[in-house]
């Protein structure tokens, strides 16, 4: 098999130093480690490296025609307006996040009503020259009075906290640095907020936060009061024992209390602790300048099961819980009385319950995932979840619902493959709930009536059903000559519900490509039994359910190796570069961004500590020989070595995509796994037909994927799929 259009002669490819003499033993068994040298981000020669690959990746993406024509488009279509669900604060005071077309980062406007003038409040787009500053985490105090606000630059995950007052606009003198993987929750006297952060690097003065890639240890949770120097925050919990435990805190509507949330990984398990803020016999005040942690009570001090908080009434507690209920369910307890669980709403038979919200002072929005695609009810809170209305949505995802649990009125957002957002308003003031639309997004030029959508149910290998949503035009001719891409995840229990993605509509339109979701297990689709079914010892589940959905889409007649482009970032990363190396023969192009590459190192930088959950980890000997059989890393082979049928075959065209600030998946997964790729596959001493190219694009002040410029946004788009429509012999239709 073999790409279409590729180049008559191989590339010449830039030649890395192999470093023979790295290699690590685990448990008896010698692995080479030839280009451990590329985890040092600060070396002149990992620099030298991307700058030979940055060369070589631009001549490969000068040569394919559709790239301007791309490029424009996108521009022209990413052109309209994007609001994000409000938010309410105050009295009457809304807030909502609002992208006038092509700005860099969103804005968050304020205004006194509905109906009242709206107001910038925080432009993060004034805070960079390119973009690259963006608003990562926020939040209003209770009165409305005061926005805290954390930035991060050129896409990392380490934030600086400051505050803003709203009336006014005042940006306040505080300043918290070294915050990551935190909320901020402010306390009902607006006198101050939660938040979590790491202690600060050794060296983090000269620090280019971003590139850096340390293990993340000992989380601690802290209070900060307004006006005050960082160095005299509360530090409330910290747990010296376990520096891998991640902690964050939230405040209950009432003002009463705090939960402290602890999460040993990934895993959606946690503990709950509880502290009763209005008992403290000198408020928090009474621990400035103490070393007292906060008098937290053990509501669930074992790793056990999920629970997150949806409403309180005193003491006693309702949760959301995958507690003996894989799909997920409602509890209540009195906090008082820890053994007094009972269930609020029940485990479905079928489907999920993703989320559930306390509104009307005693009704509960609750969403439901029913075979991918959201189901959205009222029921009643305090009479056992009785259900009282199905809310009509299309089909399609709720990404946001937007309440207090004393507003009547409430705000949910929707969205599908075709509509990029319509945000209800709904009025449970009536004895029947008004739904009505708050605001349509529309994109100017864009007509969703050409377009289908389609669900079905793929047969896995061992036979288990994997939904699958098909996108593409009108007129699809069965016959095998269309290009195709499948996007995939699967893993860490996330569900991947249909969004709208303008990029992929223009290659729909433009390219012809038909565009796939393969909702394949390790994700939350159907639940946990969902999620552990393509997790630790059965990853391998989620590699043959993407597999078997490409192979669906060759055999049904929608396309054929040739034409068949697979994409995926992060842990969808690691997926493609699986599915390339066990199955070089079915695929013709390959897009992973930001991929966990190296399975036998991955712990052992910033946050991969926390992925042991979905992974496991080669310090373990059971689990390393689970990890090298599948990390991409240590799996690369040349197929026209391996059987006498597979001598015609190569590796697809693949594009490695990551990002130079990226501190969550660390570059150095995608520089070794390229490199190891060019080295195994290209090189001319192996006398190679491996013709498709094997390129990497490395962004420049750029993260893992959030807050990245709109410019980046479109600039990448348009290189990617430039790439697969060279390859995959797709041209430009007008």
């Amino acid at each position: 098999m073999g790409s279409l259009c590729v180049p008559t002669q191989p590339l010449n490819y830039p030649l890395a130093r192999r470093d023979d003499s790295v290699v690590d033993k685990y448990h008896g068994v010698v692995i080479p480690d030839p280009y451990q040298w590329l985890e040092n981000p600060d070396s002149e020669e990992t620099k030298e490296f991307v700058r030979k690959q940055s060369e070589l990746t631009d001549s490969v993406l000068k040569s394919c025609e559709t790239r301007d024509k791309l490029r424009e488009k996108l521009t022209q279509l990413f052109d309209f307006p994007k609001y994000d669900v409000p938010f309410r604060a105050g009295d009457n005071n809304y807030f909502y996040f609002h992208n006038t077309g092509l700005q860099p980062q969103r804005v968050l406007y304020v205004q006194d009503c509905l109906d009242a003038k709206a107001e910038v409040l925080l432009d993060p787009n004034r805070l960079s020259e390119d973009g690259s500053v963006a608003l990562k985490i926020w939040g209003v105090s209770q009165d409305a009075k005061y926005l805290a606000y954390g930035i991060s630059s050129r896409g990392s995950d380490w934030v600086t906290v400051r505050v803003m007052t709203v009336h006014d606009k005042a940006v306040q003198p505080d300043i918290l640095s070294w915050v990551k993987f935190s909320d901020v929750s402010w306390t009902k006297d607006s006198k101050g907020f939660f938040y979590s952060r790491y202690p600060a690097p050794k060296d983090g003065d000269n620090l280019d936060a971003g590139t850096e890639t340390n293990v993340n240890l000992h989380h601690q949770l802290y209070y900060h009061f307004l006006g005050t120097d960082q160095s005299e925050d509360i530090l409330c919990w910290k747990d010296s024992d376990n520096p891998k435990h991640m902690i964050s805190a939230s405040v209950t509507e009432d003002g009463k209390y705090a939960l402290l949330y602890i999460f040993e990984n990934c895993d959606p398990v946690n503990k709950v602790h509880v502290c009763d803020l209005s008992a403290l016999p000198n408020g928090l005040q009474g621990y400035r300048g103490t070393d007292e942690l906060l008098p937290f009570n053990k509501l669930i001090d074992h790793f056990e099961a999920s629970y997150g908080f949806v409403a309180n009434d005193e003491t006693v507690f309702t949760f959301r819980t995958n507690k003996n209920a894989p799909k997920y369910k409602l509890v209540r307890v009195d906090v008082k009385e820890p053994g007094s669980w009972c269930d609020v709403i029940q485990e479905h038979e079928k489907d999920v319950l993703e989320s559930a919200v306390a509104v009307n002072n005693n009704q509960l929005v609750v969403n439901y995932l029913s075979d991918v695609k959201s189901v959205l009810q009222l029921r009643d809170l305090r009479t056992g979840g009785i259900l009282k209305h199905n809310l009509p949505i299309d089909i399609g995802t709720v990404n946001g619902i937007s309440a207090r649990r004393k507003d009547s009125i409430v705000f949910i957002g929707f969205t599908n493959f075709l509509i990029p957002l319509i945000i209800y308003q709904c009025n449970l003031q009536n004895k029947v709930p008004e739904m009505k639309i708050f605001r349509e997004i529309t994109v100017p030029g864009f007509d969703r009536a050409s377009f289908n959508v389609n669900q079905v149910f793929v047969d896995s290998k061992d036979g288990v059903k994997i939904p699958m949503f098909i996108v593409g035009g009108k007129d699809i001719s069965l016959d095998g000559s269309n290009p195709c891409l499948v996007f995939g995840y699967g893993g860490f229990s996330v569900s991947v519900t249909p969004y709208f993605s303008m990029a992929r509509l223009v290659i729909a339109k433009h390219l012809g490509v038909i565009f796939c979701l393969a909702n394949i297990r390790g994700g939350g689709e159907y639940g946990e039994e969902w999620h552990k079914a393509g997790a630790l010892a059965k990853k391998q589940n989620c590699f043959d359910d993407f597999i078997s959905a490409s192979e669906y889409l060759i055999a049904a007649g929608f396309t054929q190796p040739s034409k068949l482009c697979i994409e995926g970032g992060s842990n969808g990363g690691l997926l493609i570069g699986a599915c390339i190396n066990q199955r070089p023969d079915l695929f013709g192009c390959a897009l992973a961004h930001v991929g966990v590459m190296d399975m036998l190192r991955f712990h052992k930088f910033t946050i991969g500590h926390a992925w042991t959950s979905d992974f496991g980890c080669s310090d373990n000997e059971e689990e390393f020989h689970w990890l090298i059989k599948y990390s991409p890393l240590h799996n690369v082979r040349r197929p026209w070595e391996q059987t006498q049928a597979c001598q015609a075959f190569q590796y697809p065209s693949t594009m490695l995509l990551t990002a130079d600030h990226d501190d969550r998946v660390v570059p150095l997964h995608t520089l070794k796994y390229l490199a190891t790729m060019q080295h195994v596959l290209c090189t001319s001493a192996h006398n190679s037909p491996q013709t498709n190219p094997i390129v990497g694009r490395i962004e420049r002040n750029a993260g893992h994927g959030c807050g990245r410029p709109t410019q980046k946004l479109i600039d990448e788009a348009a290189d990617r799929y430039a790439f697969m429509a060279k390859v995959l012999g797709a041209h430009w239709i007008e």
